[in-house]
């Protein structure tokens, strides 16, 4: 069974819990926080699912007030390639084309069942490889070897 790793801050934990619901029959769940919707740092839980998805080579799902913190802070660590997705096309095109790890969303954003379209449209399409791989590798790179 494939797992996911989920996390947000107290701003997306409302649309965290109701995909963890919707996913909870065909993956195993792993829940990084937050737990509850007192205030708290969305790049600490970042850090924490970053920390998980690059462990277990797992896809990981974060969510926020507007996804954008989400996704900058995961796309701080090396190996991690979240995607800031808002429509089905972006959640497929950033699996299909750049290997996206993480789908991030805003639960200010999008609503209920735009973001589990989104969701079924990340985890159901793979990667194409080919020319795309290329290109991700030197990310990668990027990622690694860059000096300001």
């Amino acid at each position: 069974m494939r797992t996911i790793i989920f996390g947000s801050d107290h701003a997306g934990f409302g649309l965290k819990s109701i995909l963890m619901e919707h996913l909870g029959q065909n993956f195993k769940l792993v829940d990084v926080g937050t737990h509850t919707l007192e205030s708290c740092d969305y790049p600490e839980i970042a850090g924490k699912l970053a920390g998980e998805v690059l462990g277990k080579s797992a896809l990981g799902i974060l969510i926020c007030g507007s996804g954008i913190g989400m996704s900058i802070t995961a796309n701080r660590f090396p190996g991690i390639r979240a995607a800031l997705c808002a429509n089905e096309y972006m959640a497929r095109m950033s699996r299909m084309h750049n290997d996206a790890n993480v789908l991030c969303m805003g639960e200010r954003i999008i609503g209920v069942d735009l973001a589990k379209a989104i969701t079924d449209a990340f985890l159901d399409t793979p990667f194409e490889g080919g020319r795309h791989q290329r290109r991700v590798d030197l990310i990668d790179h990027q990622a690694t070897t860059h000096k300001p």
